[in-house]
């Protein structure tokens, strides 16, 4: 467009604009003339022509980013997420049946595509999908709620533009629940919430939504009041429209609209002033009319709602049941009413050639491509890498740019997912969420199309607090091992395998014993391993209390060049609240020690601290400061100067009064109350220290911070001490010093390892 307008100017100039487009006094013009003026008209009519078509463009590729909602299902464990988002593709005509989570009928949910997940009815992977409803597109990520599994509900909130929070109305707010809330507000993710299992005995939708304004300080409000409750549930009142809904056909697919039952007339003309009192106190244009007494009207309400929600000031709640097919569809509207399309999300990238100077992202296919590889999965045709496009347009056979490796590589097939199974495109564009195969790339590398350097922010990932050591029954499988190894770790960023470098054996780390244990069954699943598993390991740290001076020097002689190098200063422990764990200061004034040794110097106490002297731990949370030292003309050497660093970290570590840390776990029990002194004595006896405790009906919920090393086993145990009615969830929460007693039994139990080998 531009080149045309440049033409069109350049051949303007010749003559004054008017007498171009008029006809000349003269009798006959000139054959340049005329020549001049067919070509200024050519230019202009392409220029205004190509204008035309951008804005043609830019109108439809608005009206498409409109129409679309990225969203997630996130929830505490066995709240109902699978099962809801089984109905929405049903309703939405992407499946024909509806399945069960759990299998039975041998099939399973779809969006389940794991054998494993099918057996034991729970999320292991978020699996990604999209439908149509109402003319939008809705791709939809069904994350896991096992804590466990914590990194998939990461990743997917870090990419996407709403969320649907699933709420149990007979569990409420539970531990997990409040996780993922958590991550939510990390990534600054507008939310709806949806109490499910309306249903059940003891439901109680109120109950639930005064918990999420306690516990999760939300500022909600129900959008819908239940018609019966438990086993009379039978619809739903629509506070915004004042009708009432009611579910009919055999998998509730008829959506029926009644007027407002006579006998709910009081409670939902309580509960619709309610609603309009909360939105009032985030949103201005509504408070006006509130205060004024003006008459609300539908559209009214629902434009407030949707400013405030997409502003995350509000949350509106919704109800239902999934698993009855009820209040499934009135959810897909509130998503499409009150979630934001892509163009009203604020997404910031990170421009490299600015010293990562922070870019507010258009969101528009027009601008150039940034696109998100959020998920790797080794697929059937190699590895299968999910990206979110933010701006520009990714076509096949295009060349994208790898900004985090500065690889170039063509795109050789654009799929869309749906669980398992995908759909071949030529083309997606900015707001969607796709996947390519045979691109080679890590789990937060940014692509774009070379005309930008920007980095979108990766992923928040935990550090994983529980070890294995595994290794193969048959020694000819060790390659098929090493591979499956190695592609669980690419996949999950929380998995980590790793050498003990004294016993030799692999060890791998997770997030928890449930995480760990899928994992070795997928090695003798998918790739026909048999694996010998050890004694769990949990991954203790070490640190120090007070300050240690050093003062060592490394002197070697043995025949042509020696090794010297003398290192002194000093070690101590980080203030609280510190961003890193380990410092490194050099405060040597002069040039006591050429400065091209000192990061062989750093280097070496950095390999000092990755094993503590008391346990072979790695050492956190310190501080070491170089103050002196000396060298050798011929003798010193990054080498000798490194050794130096590690001799005198061991030197001066006992005396710096060094301790062993723990991760700590929060665990949070649910169990009926007669159990309550048998669970609380056991928990005792495992130096739990019990925070909170709280009734609901005939269950007592506990909250304690249990050390993990005493927690193995604990599913077994619970379900022992109360007939398999007890359950538990347990998330990471810090590492803590241990007590003397334990201290002693850990670097005695060590010593004796080490004598033994």
């Amino acid at each position: 467009m531009a080149m045309a307008r440049r033409s069109a100017s350049h051949l303007l100039s010749f003559r004054p604009f008017s007498l171009l487009l008029q006809p000349p006094l003269a009798d006959a013009p000139s054959p340049a003339a005329a020549a001049a003026v067919a070509s200024a008209r050519r230019a202009l009519s392409s220029a205004s022509a190509l204008r035309a078509r951008d804005e043609k463009d830019a109108a439809r590729w608005r009206e498409s980013m409109d129409r679309m909602r990225n969203i997630g299902i996130s929830a505490h464990i066995d709240s109902g997420k699978t099962t809801l988002t089984e109905r929405v593709l049903y309703y939405t005509g992407r499946i024909h049946e509806i399945h069960e989570v759990r299998g039975r009928d041998g099939v399973g949910a779809k969006m389940d595509s794991m054998d494993l997940e099918r057996e034991k009815g729970i999320t292991i992977q978020s699996a990604a999908t999209y439908c149509t409803w109402k003319g939008y597109q809705v791709n939809i990520i069904d994350t896991p709620g096992h804590v466990d599994f914590t990194i998939e509900v990461e990743r997917a909130l870090r990419v996407l533009d709403g969320a649907i929070l699933v709420l149990c109305s007979v569990g409420g707010v539970q531990s997990q629940s409040i996780t993922v809330d958590r991550q939510m507000r990390r990534y600054e993710i507008p939310r709806v919430a949806f109490v499910n299992k309306l249903d059940r005995m003891g439901a109680d939708p109120w109950k639930v939504l005064n918990q999420a304004r306690s516990k999760l300080r939300h500022h909600n409000a129900a959008v819908q009041v239940p018609i019966g409750l438990e086993e009379e549930f039978e619809g739903l009142v629509d506070l915004v429209e004042m009708k009432a809904y009611k579910f009919e056909g055999s998998s509730g697919q008829n959506v029926n609209a009644y007027d407002v039952p006579s006998g709910m007339a009081d409670l939902v003309t309580e509960k619709r002033r309610e609603l309009i009192e909360v939105v009032s106190e985030v949103d201005d244009q509504l408070a006006e009319a509130f205060l004024n007494d003006e008459p609300i009207t539908a559209d009214q309400l629902k434009a407030a709602i949707r400013r405030a929600t997409v502003a995350r000031k509000f949350i509106p709640v919704y109800m239902g049941s999934a698993f009855k097919n009820k209040g499934v569809q009135p959810l897909l509207d509130g998503v499409l009413d009150y979630l934001p399309c892509p163009l009203e999300v604020d997404n910031y990238a990170l421009d490299q050639n600015k010293s990562e100077e922070k870019v507010l992202l258009a969101g528009t296919p027009a601008e150039p491509l940034v696109a998100l590889a959020f998920k790797l999965e080794e697929g059937r045709f190699g590895q299968l890498t999910y990206l979110r496009i933010y701006d520009g347009v990714i076509r096949k056979g295009d060349f994208i740019y790898n900004v985090n490796t500065g690889k170039k590589i063509k795109v050789p097939r654009l799929v869309r997912m749906h669980s398992n199974e995908m759909e071949d495109i030529q083309e997606a564009h900015a707001g969607q969420i796709v996947a390519v195969f045979g691109v080679d790339c890590a789990s937060g590398d940014t692509f774009t199309d070379g005309t930008v350097k920007y980095t979108m922010t990766s992923m928040n990932v935990p550090e994983p607090v529980m070890s294995l050591a595994v290794s193969p029954i048959s020694k000819d499988s060790g390659g098929q091992f090493s591979k499956a190894l190695n592609r669980f770790q690419k996949e999950d960023p929380t998995f980590r395998v790793g050498l003990d470098p004294e016993s030799g054996q692999t060890i791998i780390s997770g997030m928890g014993e449930l995480h760990l244990d899928i994992y070795v069954e997928r090695i003798k699943r998918e790739y026909k391993v048999d694996a010998k598993v050890g004694k769990p390991r949990v991954n203790f740290r070490e640190t120090i209390t007070q300050r240690a001076e050093f003062d060592y020097l490394h002197k070697k002689q043995s025949g042509g060049q020696g090794q010297y190098g003398r290192v002194c200063g000093y070690i101590e422990s980080l203030p609280s609240g510190a961003d890193g764990k380990f410092e490194f200061d050099n405060m040597i004034i002069g040039q006591a020690i050429p400065s091209n040794f000192i990061p062989a110097i750093e280097k070496g106490f950095r390999e000092a601290c990755n094993s503590g002297s008391l346990i072979g731990h790695p050492v956190e949370n310190i501080r070491i400061v170089l103050t002196d030292g000396a060298s050798h003309q011929v003798d010193s050497s990054e080498l000798a100067f490194k050794l130096a660093a590690i001799y005198a970290f061991r030197q001066c570590y006992t005396a710096a009064k060094p301790v062993i840390l723990e991760p700590v776990m929060k665990v949070e029990l649910k169990f009926p109350t007669e159990f309550q002194g048998t669970v609380t004595g056991d928990m005792n006896k495992r130096k739990g220290i019990i925070v909170g405790n709280e009734q609901e009906g005939d269950d007592t919920i506990v909250v304690c911070h249990v050390p993990l090393n005493n927690m193995f086993g604990y599913a077994t145990a619970i379900r022992s001490v109360t007939q398999g009615k007890g359950e538990f969830t347990m998330e990471y929460l810090e590492h803590n010093i241990v007590s003397q007693d334990v201290q002693m039994q850990l670097v005695n139990s060590y010593k004796a390892a080490k004598g033994t080998e």
